[in-house]
């Protein structure tokens, strides 16, 4: 299964542990807080902080933890300068890796960001060397227990989904970055369970890891998933069902 599914569910189930639940708060804060200061505080007319803060309320943020976000991004409380920072690399095996990060120390982020990837044999590239084989999409993430591949077929065609694909009972279903709030809201009339909805960078191809490589690639994005500075890493590894497993286990 390609890096940037499989990714996925083991974030959502990263996600229901509490020991998880501070870091991904902190990360969707920090994502509020840039969104609302770079394009007001105003949902409606700021596609991006829309977005952010309908993730904040799927992971069951509280509404005041939002509102002081928004608040410190549009200068009505004091906060934090954050920078926008994409690093781009390749895991052990050669695969792609995407790093997002937000940042108010770009000197520490970058030598933490080189140090986690040379420790577990991954190593930095330039600007540009991965980014191409990537494209941004809204991604919704819904509850599909039931449902069969076609079931999941009909329901995005009504939507106006591009692409979907099921497993382990959830149903994620990828359009373009301007449509995101269009199909969340025509699955939500539908009375679909919406896990989440954010825009991803999804690979146009996959790489296939293999062996060591491939448990030490699940390691590293492990790891920079949970560094504090970084907010979304995506890869195009395509790695055997059951060393995914193992490391889910």
């Amino acid at each position: 299964m390609s890096g940037h599914s499989k990714w996925s569910t083991i974030k959502r189930k990263k996600a229901a542990n509490d020991s998880a639940r501070g870091k991904i708060f902190t990360k969707l804060i920090k994502e509020i807080t840039v969104a609302a200061r770079a394009g007001g505080g105003d949902e409606e007319s700021n596609p991006r902080l829309r977005t952010a803060v309908q993730a904040a309320r799927g992971a069951n943020m509280p509404t005041a933890n939002v509102d002081r976000a928004i608040k410190k991004g549009t200068g009505e409380l004091p906060g934090v300068n954050y920078d926008e920072i994409v690093y781009e690399g390749y895991t052990p095996g050669g695969a792609a890796l995407i790093i997002q990060c937000l940042t108010d120390n770009k000197n520490r982020t970058v030598a933490e960001v080189r140090h986690l990837l040379s420790k577990h044999n991954g190593n930095l590239g330039e600007t540009g060397s991965v980014g191409w084989n990537f494209k941004r999409c809204g991604e919704i993430v819904i509850a599909a227990d039931g449902m069969t591949e076609d079931d999941l077929m009909e329901l995005s065609l009504e939507v106006g989904a591009d692409d979907f694909s099921l497993d382990e009972g959830m149903g994620t279903l990828l359009c373009p970055p301007a449509d995101l709030h269009a199909v969340q809201k025509a699955l939500e009339e539908r009375q679909a369970k919406i896990e989440s909805a954010d825009q991803v960078m999804v690979p146009k191809n996959t790489v296939a890891v293999e062996g060591k490589a491939a448990e030490q690639t699940l390691k590293l994005m492990a790891l920079l998933d949970d560094h504090d500075d970084v907010q979304n890493v995506y890869s195009n590894f395509d790695i055997d069902p059951e060393i995914m497993a193992a490391f889910e286990g």
